[in-house]
Order: C-alpha cells, then sequence, then structure tokens
C-alpha cells in the first residue's frame, strides 16, 4: 500500500482508528496469514561502548552490573532452544568490541548445523562484516534507526550519526540478510511528522522486520524521568507498518507488554506476527535492562510451553 507522509500523519492523528486496525488485521491475515512466530531471544553480554541517552545499557551507566557469557555457553543455549521447538534464535548484546566478527562467525558456525536459523542484533560494523556474518551462515540482522529525524537521533546519540545507521542498514540489505529495523514511539521530541517518516524509512530500507515498541524511560540514564510513549499509538504505528510492509515480520515488542500487559495480545490484532521470548539464562535476564522490566524465571523449555498456550488463547497458531 502506498501511504504519503501527510497521509500517514492523518491517520496517527484519527480519532477512530478502528477501521484501520482492522484492515491492518486482514493485510496481516491476507498475507502472513494466523501464524505467531516465536523467536527464541538469547542477550549475551550487556556490555556496551555506546552512550545512548535512553538505553540502561550504555556505557555511562555505572550502576549496571555487567556480563558477558563465553562462546560455548552461547551455542550451548541456542541448542537448548532449539531443542524445545524453537526455529529461530536471536543473538543480541550491547555494542561489546570483545565480540570480534570472527568470534561471532564462529558462534553462527556452531550453532547452523542444528538448524535453526540465526538472527544477530549486535549493532553496527561495516559492509564487509555483514557479509562475513551472512557467509557464516547468519539469516538475519536486526538494527533498528530509532528515530529518522537526524538532530533528534544526535541528541539521542551523542557517538554517532542517523546516516551511519541508515548505511548500516542498507549494508544489511545488501549483504543478502533479512534486514530488521525499528524505532520507539514517544521519544522527547518526537512529533506525528517524526512517526510517519519512521515508517516510510522501513519501506524505503526494505526491511524484512521491524520491531516498534514504546519509549520506555530508565531511570540511570539521562532520559530517566521523561514521560513514556503512548501504547495506543504503538498500535497504531505497527498497523500502519503492515499496510507498507504487508509480507514483513512485525512482532510484538516486549516493551509494549511491559507499559500495557493488555496491548501484549492486542498487538496480533493490529498487524503483528512475531513474538520474542527470553532465553537467557535467569541470572542474567535482570541485568540485561533497556529499560526496567520483569521476567518470569522459567527454564527453556517451560517458558516454550508458556507462550504456546497464550498464543492459542487468542486464537492464533504458535510457530
Amino acid at each position: 500500500m502506498n501511504l504519503t507522509k501527510d497521509t500517514i500523519v492523518s491517520l496517527l492523528g484519527k480519532e477512530d482508528f478502528s477501521a484501520e486496525f482492522a484492515l491492518a488485521d486482514r493485510i496481516r491475515q491476507e498475507h502472513v496469514g494466523d501464524r505467531v512466530h516465536i523467536r527464541a531471544l538469547l542477550e549475551f553480554s550487556n556490555y556496551c561502548r555506546r552512550q545512548c541517552r535512553y538505553c540502561g545499557l550504555n556505557r555511562n551507566n555505572s550502576a549496571l552490573e555487567r556480563f558477558r557469557m563465553q562462546p560455548q555457553e552461547i551455542v550451548e543455549t541456542a541448542l537448548d532452544a532449539k531443542e524445545a521447538g524453537y526455529r529461530t534464535i536471536v543473538l543480541q548484546s550491547g555494542e561489546d568490541p570483545y565480540y570480534t566478527p570472527a568470534m561471532i562467525g564462529e558462534i553462527v558456525r556452531k550453532i547452523k548445523p542444528c538448524g535453526i536459523a540465526v538472527t544477530l542484533s549486535c549493532g553496527e560494523f561495516d559492509e564487509q562484516t555483514y557479509s562475513y556474518f551472512k557467509e557464516c551462515g547468519a539469516d538475519r540482522y536486526l538494527l533498528k534507526h530509532e528515530t529518522s529525524d537526524p538532530v533528534l537521533y544526535q541528541s539521542l546519540h551523542p557517538d554517532s550519526a542517523l546516516k551511519n545507521r541508515v548505511d548500516c542498514q542498507r549494508f544489511i540489505k545488501r549483504a543478502g540478510l533479512e534486514t530488521g529495523g525499528g524505532f520507539m514511539i514517544g521519544l522527547p521530541g518526537q512529533t506525528l511528522e517524526t512517526v510517519a517518516q519512521d515508517l516510510l524509512l522501513l519501506k524505503e530500507i526494505g526491511c524484512d522486520m521491524a520491531g516498534i515498541g514504546p519509549f520506555l524511560p530508565h531511570p540511570d540514564t539521562p532520559l530517566g524521568t521523561a514521560p513514556h510513549g503512548s501504547a495506543e499509538l504503538t498500535l497504531r504505528a505497527v498497523a500502519i507498518a503492515r499496510m507498507l510492509l504487508p509480507n514483513a515480520n512485525l512482532p510484538a515488542t516486549t516493551a509494549l507488554g511491559v507499559l500495557d500487559p493488555g496491548c501484549k495480545d492486542l498487538v496480533f490484532a493490529c498487524g503483528a506476527n512475531v513474538v520474542m521470548q527470553k532465553v537467557t539464562p535467569a541470572k542474567l535476564k535482570r541485568l540485561y535492562q533497556i529499560y526496567p522490566a520483569k521476567f518470569q524465571e522459567t527454564d527453556i523449555a517451560s517458558g516454550r510451553k508458556q507462550i504456546e498456550q497464550e498464543i492459542r488463547e487468542i486464537g492464533k497458531i504458535p510457530y
């Protein structure tokens, strides 16, 4: 569906969005069906070289206890996820230079023979590195742009620039990896025009997946006292993303469930078709907090069974 920036702004600001939610749900049904893809999310390091002002992992947060998983532990956890029924493992970390491209590539090579898809989410690299990850067997790479406003981006990321981030997304696409993008709703200084441009950037890049979630302030960051983003506006943005990218994988982000638990299920009637389930070791889950959240202390197999049941209860098919 072709939508202009002005049209998207108008849609986002509508008093009654029910017809648009219904349209997004029909598009989801027609293009990706009733399956909800359950991704195993393994957060393997909370070290980060970046200074992102909204993120609890930023390098200036001295209150955070840091951790790194060793490569063999990462591989073993991924294999346990496969055994529990997961078809995709998402390996996510801060931008931690400890893990060289060669090390990440070797981890992927060791995981792939078990027959599980591998998504990486480890930050910015050069084009050659993304191609190397593809050669090692990686299937997807997730790198959110967070905001399409270059001035706002610079204010939130003092050691980076929007151009660098978008260039990396293009590198990922050219490397032949399924390309994941996304952004936050409710960042201080964001407008409906910004959100509209965020959505159009997803389409311009040709994102195969897109995570859209509300901004949640972390108390140990410079934005710790800022208000959180809107759950309703998040749902509207997901719905419009489905209109723009009918075949994309759109997750129900963890942040949305933290902000409003009721929306965790509602988003699947607004265009979403993916959910992330943490398989991070229980002792480490509490330490990987981009924003404050509470997590259940379940083992990998039990967590999989629980989320499958939740998906069936809303009339969808766990996959």
